[in-house]
Order: structure tokens, then sequence, then C-alpha cells
């Protein structure tokens, strides 16, 4: 009966294990032979023979060097690449929170699948006054260089919380704190909003030849004080009135490396401030320039950077003599002030060498500085209109207040600037300059900016049968920019195939070359003879925009006008004159409002006949016009007001605008 119990012999229960594992991988085999199957069929029907599988690892991400504004029990409000998010927290950082408050502060944070498990936040800060900057490092009086952090961040904490970088820091100034992560400045916080009252301009070699100077010789009309030395050992040596000090690129006064820039800082003071500094190895127009506040000099390996710092309204005194001449009526000097001050105080903002700690240079380029001896009437100008600079309400801004020499009796507007046209020019008009539209505007507030002859100038004959005559009305009518010729009796294709090269390399998207599919940017190819030459284009007030040059090769389109000021330029043609006399241009002829005659002989150009009128781009304020505007009995607001549509007038050192332009101010 014990065997009973248990039906089958240990040897059929070995065959039974063996047929169920059998049918075991027989089923298997099964299964796979259908997954193969459905999957060819999904494949056919268009889907993935994969299963997506959502969180097999967790995501994580960091934020470097984010602004937490705020955090609670539940999260953190976060400002990140100019946006702002709220990120919740883990469970395991609530004790974490509930502990410590953070707020206003810089961190990296850690998110997994997009929620906070880790922060670490940075609290090391430094100041100081800002010498210069790039993208590497920042260099603070105080502490010398310090380098930037590869993934830096920068925030304005003041009006709207902003992304800011190393080019917003305001130079001469500490308005800034930095964060510090080891040696590295890893955030940047611009803390304050303060009034700006001082300048720095890079002062250029003789004749404005180079930025850099190999050697600088330098005295004062009183005692003057060098002060050298690394941050953590300062040093000085005093010099007398008179006293000559030479500088040179090996000097024993930079005691430190130039790469890493900790003591290749020195700065030279008079004792007085009325006093001046000479700069001996330095020629302007003037013979050899003395400057208001004081020098500082950077050595770098190629070369050294000479500052001059100034307060702003001095360094208006040697810039307005040398932009207008002093003998202009006084409201038209102090438009010219104003304006000049506006353009400074916008780079003051935004430094054109930041490499440096430069705002401008010294230059053409930006505005031209102490190249003119400073006189007692432009000087009352600047004076008289003290801190007050053209503000644009609708971005919140100084006005970019261009300004060209004279105009052929019209202006045009910023489009003349291919690239460069936002909202922030388009109070930039162009206007008439006639004695009658300028009352007729002041009279009814209406622009003339749209008028019939303003649009109307756009067509070819309209505009040449406009650039042959002179309007007794003009303002600038017996001016001698006001008309000009430019005779080119026999063309030469190569000076023009060249100029075309020069610019195509510069402004590949503005000269173009005919193709099957229209014009395209493509570099310029050899030609023997030019076949026509047409302005295809023109702005408002009939400023050249684009000029088809057709040639035995192909055809180019030069589009702007101061390419086809450049390419219309044959290098040993003279200008000829209003009053007759003669002018030798520079690298472009005087100005894109012009109509052109051509010789030809057997279909091909053989000489062009240039009549032009006005000496600029035709942007902004004409200087000469503003002149007579003055004559006439408009003051410098009135002036401004006209160039310079829905702009106001305030001051610099006080509070952001909250009054309207006022009329007769």
């Amino acid at each position: 009966m014990e065997r009973g119990k248990n039906q089958f012999t240990k040897s059929q229960r070995m065959k039974l294990k063996g047929f169920i594992c059998v049918l075991g991988l027989l089923l298997i085999v099964l299964l796979l032979i259908a997954a193969v199957i459905k999957s060819y069929i999904d494949r056919e029907n268009g889907k993935s023979h994969y299963i997506e599988k959502e969180h097999i690892l967790p995501e994580i991400k960091l934020l470097k060097n984010a602004w937490i504004m705020e955090s609670n029990s539940s999260g953190l409000q976060v400002f990140f690449n100019g946006e702002e998010v709220n990120l919740s927290f883990s469970d395991m950082l609530d004790s974490f929170v509930e502990r410590t408050r953070i707020r206003e502060q810089v961190a990296d944070i850690e998110l997994t699948d997009g929620i906070v498990t880790g922060v670490r936040v940075k609290r090391r800060k430094i100041n100081g006054r800002v010498l210069s900057a790039d993208s590497d490092a920042v260099q603070l009086e105080e502490y010398g260089t310090i380098p930037l952090a590869e993934d830096y961040k920068g925030y304005r904490l003041y009006r709207e919380l902003q992304s800011v970088g190393y080019r917003d820091l305001l130079f001469g100034y500490n308005y800034a704190d930095y964060v510090m992560d080891g040696d590295e400045i890893c955030a940047i916080l611009l803390a304050k909003e303060e009034k700006m009252e001082n300048i720095r301009v890079l002062l250029m070699t003789d004749d404005f030849g180079k930025l850099l100077h190999d050697r600088i010789v330098v005295t004062s009309d009183v005692p003057y004080t060098l002060y050298y030395g690394l941050p953590s050992d300062p040093k000085s040596e005093t010099f007398q009135a008179g006293e000559l000090l030479t500088i040179e690129k090996d000097s024993p006064y930079f005691e430190g490396d130039n790469t890493t820039a900790s003591g290749n800082h020195i700065t030279i003071k008079p004792s007085a401030l009325t006093g001046k500094i000479t700069v001996k190895n330095i020629k302007r127009h003037q013979g050899k320039p003395s400057y208001r506040g004081f020098l500082e000099i950077k050595n770098t390996d190629k070369g050294m950077a000479v500052l001059n710092e100034v307060p702003l309204e001095e360094y208006l005194y040697s810039v307005v003599p040398s932009e207008m001449p002093s003998g202009y009526p006084k409201e038209a000097l102090k438009t010219q002030a104003i304006c000049a001050r506006t353009y400074a105080y916008g780079l003051m903002l935004h430094a054109g060498y930041p490499q440096y700690g430069a705002h401008v240079n010294d230059s053409v380029a930006y505005q031209v500085y102490n190249n003119v001896t400073e006189t007692e009437t432009t000087t009352t100008a600047v004076k008289e209109t003290y801190g007050q600079l053209l503000w644009f309400p609708g971005d919140n801004t100084p006005a970019e207040t261009y300004f060209y020499s004279t105009s052929c009796g019209v202006g045009t507007d910023a489009n003349v600037w291919k690239g460069s046209v936002n909202k922030s020019l388009q109070y930039l008009h162009g206007k008439e300059l006639t004695k009658k539209a300028i009352a007729a505007e002041m009279e009814t507030g209406v622009s003339n900016s749209n008028s019939g002859l303003m649009e109307g100038l756009q067509d070819n004959d309209t505009f040449s049968e406009f650039i042959r005559k002179k309007d007794p009305e003009a303002f600038e009518v017996n001016e001698v920019w006001y008309r000009w010729t430019y005779d080119v009796k026999k063309i030469n294709p190569e000076r023009i195939r060249q100029n075309l090269t020069d610019r195509y390399q510069s402004v590949p998207n503005l000269i173009l070359t005919r193709s099957e599919d229209g014009f395209v940017s493509e570099p310029i190819q050899d030609f023997e003879k030019i076949t026509n030459i047409t302005m295809q284009k023109r702005g408002l007030g009939g400023v050249g925009d684009e000029l088809l040059i057709e040639t035995d090769k192909g055809s180019y389109l030069v589009i702007a006008e101061y390419n086809i000021r450049y390419v219309l330029n044959n290098g040993d043609t003279n200008v000829i004159l209003n009053n007759g006399k003669t002018y030798t241009p520079g690298a472009i002829i005087p100005s894109a409002y012009i109509t052109i005659d051509l010789d030809k002989k057997d279909g091909v150009v053989t000489g062009y006949h240039i009549i032009g009128g006005g000496m600029g781009h035709g942007v902004g304020m004409s200087q000469v016009g503003t002149k007579y505007m003055a004559q006439e009995g408009y003051n410098c607001s009135q002036i401004l007001n006209y160039f310079y549509d829905d702009c106001m007038i305030l001051n610099a050192y006080e509070d952001l605008p909250t009054a309207e332009l006022e009329e007769g101010q």
C-alpha cells in the first residue's frame, strides 16, 4: 500500500519531465516566431518594433550659476538664461529648505527628472573698480586680473532683471559684485544704477595711426604722481612740473606678467584737478596734446594702451571744436554739444574697447577728441547744456545722434545701413532742409519725411532733375558741398574690379553676382570691359541704394550707400566743388546722392560723370544745415526736435526722464 501512493516509477517521472521541457521550449520558439512576425508587420506598417520605455535612467541636469530669486517649502524661483522658472524640491531637500532660506544668491542647481535634488550656493563675493574686461577675464583695480569661468553668468539686478555679460560692465566704476568659485568669477551682478560722470578715451598714436603704443613720453604743468605695482603691494613716485617721464614696454614700472595682467597697469595723476598731462610723443593737428583728468597705461603683448579718464563735460570741451567750427552760432554749437554728449554717454553704457577698459578712442571712428585746441565759444556751449542729452523714450535709451557734414537739400533714414536698422532708429527720418519745409513742420508739427518730394526722389529721372539744379530755398545752397561733380574721363575696369573685391571681402552679403537664380554672394571674377552702370534703387530722399555694374564677364549689384561711394572712386580724380575749387577724396566719393552720365563706345563704357550733392551719409543732423537753422533763429531744442523725431532732452546726471521735450527749451 505504501507503493500505491506514488503512481509513476522513477523512469516514468523522468520521461514526463522531459516531455514538459520539450513542450516549454516549443512554446518559447512559437512565441519568438510570433514576435518576429509582429515586428515584421509593424515595420511594414511604419511602426517601430521597439517598445519605448520611460525613465529607464533618471535625467540629470545642472543649472550652472543660476540666480535664485526666492525659495519656499515647495521649491525655487530661478532666473536662468533670460527666463524665470519655478522648480519643485525633492522630498530629501525639504528639511534643508526649512533650515536655510535661499534668496538672491547664485547657485549650481541639480535637477533629476526636472525636480531639484541638489543646491550649491556660492556666497563668496568681491567688489572693485573695473579697469578692463574681455571674454576671458575681468581686471579690477583692487584685485588685478581675475579669470572668468567658461560658464559664467551675468545678471542685472536693478529695474528689470536681465541677463548681461562682461560688455555691460561700466568701466572706471565699481557698480558690480563678482561671485567667486575658486579663483574664477562665476557670476557678474550689476548691483546698482548710478550716474556716470567720467569717460575713458583710448589715445591713438601719431595722426591716429594705431591703437597701441611702443613708447610714451609724458609731463605735466603741475607736479604729478605715477602709481604702479601689484594690487597687494602698491607703489608710487612723484615728478615735478615739466619733468619728463618715459614709459616703454619693458619698463620696470610694469611688475606683472602681461598674460595674467596682475601688475601691467600704471596710473599717472596730476596733483591739481585743473592740471593737464602732455603726451610728448603724440602729434595732433594742434601739436602736442594736453589732457585733463589722468592717464592709465596698460601693457599688453602687442603694445601699450594709453587711456585718458576725464569728466564727460571736460571731454566735450575738446570734442565739440574738433567736430564743428567754433565760429558757428551758439545754438548750433549747443546742438552739437548735446549730440556729442549723447553719443558718448551711449558708449559709456556699452564700451567700444572692453579689452582695454576704454569707452571710445579719440579718432573719427568715434568722436575726434583733442585734435583742435579748446575755444571759449565751444566750451560755453558745453557749459550751457551741462548734462543734457537726447533720449528716446520708446526704448528708454540714449538716442543714436548720427550727424553728417552737409546735405544736398534733403536727408535720408537709417535704411542706408543694411543690417543695422531696428526699432531704436525709427526716429531718424529723412527731412527736407529748405526754409519753407522747416517752417511748415515747425508750425504744424507734421513731419515732412513722407512728403511728395522725399518719396518722389526715389525715381531716377526725378532725382536726376533735382540734383542738376540748385534750390534757392535750400539752407545750404551756397555751401561748397551742396553740389559737386566727379568726372572720370577714362574708366579703369581693373580699379573697379579691385574696389568690388575689397568691399566683397568686407561685406560679402552686400556685393552680389548675377546668376541663373538671381543675385548671389560669390567672389568677383576677372573682367576687362564695363558695359553699363545704372542706379537700380534709391532710398528715401534719392540716396543711392543699389548700383548695377555690368561687364563682359558678369554683372554685379552693389548695395548700400558706402559701398557705392567706395566702388565709384577711381583713386586719381578730384571732386569739383560748388565754388569751383577741387578736392581730393580719400577712399570714397563725398556722398551717394548722385546721378551718373556714361560715355560709351561700341557698347563699352569709356568714362563716367557724376553729379552729386552733400557730404556724408545723410542720416540724422546736417551740421551745416544746423548752422543756417540757428542763423534763422531756431534754438538747439527746436533743431534737435527737427532732426530726431519723438526724442526728448534730459540730464545725464539725474534720474531717468519723466518730462516731455518742451518747446523752446
